[in-house]
């Protein structure tokens, strides 16, 4: 198992290495986040052991299994949808939200962040794509978002986030890219007060354009730990 991750692991951090480096990029500018959903607490330290530090988990429920059973200077990142019933549970174990889809949640991830007397660096999910079966604000919503956002005094925008379709070649996700990255590039004219550092988009399928149009963060699960069974 961990030469099988050993490899997949080498090869990932090649291929962004590379594209970075193509577009004149540093590599060191972009965060590998191992997306360990449904991935065993074994299959997380075997990983660990080999050098990565940051993983994203999609449900809070499955994440809190793993918390205490692995180390303590993994950084975990919430990558998946967040019920606002369950928000509280998310402002002390990530180091990073990505996906702050809607103004009900930052409130309540505000409010609990201030009561756990610590503050809670967000990304803001956006839809680029207008898929109905995906979250996140519309694009035409973000700006108005982030007025609202900018007086909670204990979340700290960092960027945005988007998924982008599921689609048979690569290429045709990077509009979704380039979109994201443009309203990023607006939303640094607006509000150049704030912190607008990260772009996190791309997967598996599609991380290699993702770099190319911008990411700092990708998230990745099965280019590392192979399908899930």
């Amino acid at each position: 198992m961990t030469a099988e991750i050993e490899a997949n692991l080498q090869a990932v951090r090649e291929r962004i290495a590379a594209t970075a480096r193509r577009v004149g990029r540093n590599p060191a500018e972009i965060t590998l986040v191992a997306v360990s959903k449904t991935r065993p607490v074994e299959v997380i330290r075997a990983a660990y052991e080999l050098g990565l530090r940051d993983f994203g988990e999609n449900r809070i429920e499955e994440a809190e299994t793993k918390f205490g059973l692995l180390p303590d200077d993994i950084r975990w990142h919430m990558v998946g949808h967040v019920q606002s019933r369950k928000a509280a549970r998310a402002v002390t174990p990530y180091v990073l939200v990505h996906s702050v889809d809607r103004m009900k949640l930052a409130r309540r991830l505000d409010r609990f962040a201030g009561e756990a007397g610590r503050t809670l660096p967000i990304l803001l999910e956006v839809n680029v794509s207008g898929e109905a079966s995906k979250y996140g604000l519309h694009p035409a919503e973000v700006e108005p978002a982030v007025e609202a956002m900018r007086g909670f005094e204990h979340l700290r925008i960092q960027g945005l986030m988007t998924m982008a379709p599921i689609v048979p070649d690569p290429e045709e996700a990077r509009p979704v890219f380039v979109a994201l990255r443009a309203l990023r590039q607006r939303l640094v004219q607006h509000f150049p007060d704030l912190d607008w550092r990260h772009l996190s988009m791309g997967m598996t399928d599609d991380f290699e354009v993702a770099v190319e149009e911008g990411a700092t963060i990708v998230r990745i699960g099965r280019a590392i730990f192979g399908e899930r069974h």
